[in-house]
């Protein structure tokens, strides 16, 4: 169950009707968006970064940093995303999906700023902002 009371699709039908093609393609096909095309890249405000494809709180404003990468980026995730290996594309590389339900996110790399010296580098489609 999403965080707002509602059902989380199951099935890829279900996936289509509720997202985007843009968020489908992130979200379930693990794409990427181009680099510095991101709405949420240049977010500035105090708020949460929640997940496009169920509405769970990802990511706190307070962790986002610049990274000069092209995506948004923070150093510490909020508890609700997993960590998989991904060695598609020929290289290996760690995803970051959302816990609640496995909508691909991005990627973390370990180039952060402390205290983690984690960079969450996140897709801005994959993420829906609440400023507060």
């Amino acid at each position: 169950m999403a965080t707002d009371g509602t059902e989380i699709p199951q099935t890829d039908e279900e996936w289509r009707e509720a997202l985007t093609d843009e968020e489908y393609e992130i979200l379930r096909e693990r794409g990427t968006e181009p680099k510095f095309s991101g709405e949420l890249l240049d977010q500035k405000a105090d708020g949460a970064y929640a997940c496009a494809g169920c509405g769970t709180e990802l990511f706190d404003s307070e962790t986002k940093f610049d990274s000069g990468s092209g995506w948004p980026s923070f150093y510490d995730a909020e508890g609700a995303v997993e960590l998989r290996a991904d060695d598609r594309h020929g290289m290996t590389r760690t995803e970051v999906v959302c816990a609640s339900c496995e909508g691909h996110l991005g990627h973390v790399f370990e180039d952060g700023p402390e205290p983690t010296g984690q960079r969450f580098c996140i897709n801005s489609v994959a993420l829906e902002f609440e400023e507060g």
